[in-house]
């Protein structure tokens, strides 16, 4: 048997909407302002599914949005109607989705019926339809920011949901001077350790600090081409995609997979120039040297990231952002715990008074 052709799951989504559910608002409830939109989880939110991910939780689905009062009277109907309606198979594909989740049923008909204020809340911890603080931005994971800026809308009656996707297309600009910044900081706390772990024969240790530094510098190419980065199993195929990643990727791939730390050095040395070209070229500072330099006599090159870091600094203009800690930054880049960032509301108040 001939196996079938893969169809991405926003395809699969898109027909869902066209074949089905579209048809049946119009017959039955031509007078419910609707959206219909594929945002959220998944990793056909993002455009990276394979035939690999048709096992669980993947297949033609859609959520539908109303509004809250509507969403109180029709909701239960709509999503009833809207299951009803549905065909066996959308291009090929069945519509009765598979769970991995042992707790739910081993099938189910994926059109979710939501309102759009609940729905970011439960992602974001806060329903952004109101003004969003700097705490706020910063307590916001950008895989979060990124599904819901994703994805694809294929009606929007309501309007919200084209709003809010447009306010959290990327961080206001002193949010991400202040990111920016902080990633630099990260750097430069470590970026001589790769060398003298190697020094006192612990290859380990510096292999390991050359990871931690590449994945910062790929952050940091993220947020210089402003584009939200995804969680840690995308973070390479979206770094793929960057303008910079072509140039950057085999560059730091060689530094992880060189087994000399003085090769490793070279490669690293070969991404901060590049990256400190980079910088230059956004023109928020005055331009700064490129080059690597040895670092407080010690035998390593390193391209001194504090100088980077303050430099951003002082463009800060935001009296609310000035006043947040120095060198935290976002949740991402000051917690590493998949459980912690998905609650990351809770650290709203590490941003100081009035934060949360």
């Amino acid at each position: 048997m001939t196996p079938r052709p893969f169809v991405p799951g926003l395809e699969l989504s898109r027909a869902l909407y066209t074949e089905a559910v579209a048809p049946t608002m119009d017959r039955l409830y031509p007078g419910v302002p609707y959206a219909a939109a594929l945002i959220g989880s998944g990793s056909e939110v993002l455009g990276f599914d394979t035939e690999q991910s048709t096992d669980h939780d993947w297949g033609p689905r859609l959520l539908l949005f109303l509004r809250e009062a509507d969403l109180a009277e029709y909701g239960a109907d709509i999503a009833a109607a809207a299951h009803n309606a549905l065909p066996e198979q959308i291009l090929g594909r069945t519509t009765s989705m598979a769970t991995d989740n042992a707790s739910e049923e081993r099938e189910y008909h994926a059109v979710t019926v939501r309102a759009v204020g609940p729905y970011f809340l439960s992602i974001l911890g806060i329903d952004p339809h109101g003004p969003l603080r700097p705490a706020d931005w910063l307590t916001f994971t950008e895989q979060h920011l990124r599904s819901l800026t994703g994805g694809a809308v294929f009606h929007d009656g309501v309007g919200a949901i084209t709003r809010l996707r447009e306010k959290l297309r990327y961080y206001p600009r002193d949010i991400w001077l202040y990111m920016l910044a902080a990633q630099w900081r990260r750097i430069a706390q470590e970026e001589a350790f790769m060398g003298r772990c190697a020094q006192v024969g612990d290859e380990l240790g510096s292999m390991l600090v050359t990871g931690r530094l590449v994945r910062d510098i790929m952050g940091l190419c993220f947020l210089m081409e402003r584009v939200y980065a995804p969680y840690i199993k995308w973070l390479g195929t979206a770094f793929r995609e960057l303008d910079c990643g072509p140039r950057l990727g085999p560059i730091l791939l060689r530094a992880l997979s060189s087994p000399d730390w003085r090769a490793r050095e070279r490669e690293l040395s070969v991404a901060y120039e590049t990256v400190a070209d980079m910088h230059n070229g956004l023109g928020i500072t005055d331009p700064l040297p490129t080059g690597v330099t040895g670092y407080h006599g010690r035998p390593y090159l390193v391209i001194s990231a504090d100088r980077f870091a303050d430099a951003i600094r002082v463009r800060i203009t935001d009296p609310d952002v000035l006043a947040l800690p120095k060198h935290l930054g976002s949740v991402d880049q000051f917690a590493d715990s998949t459980d912690a960032v998905s609650m990351a509301a809770q650290f709203r108040s590490a941003y100081g008074p009035g934060a949360a």
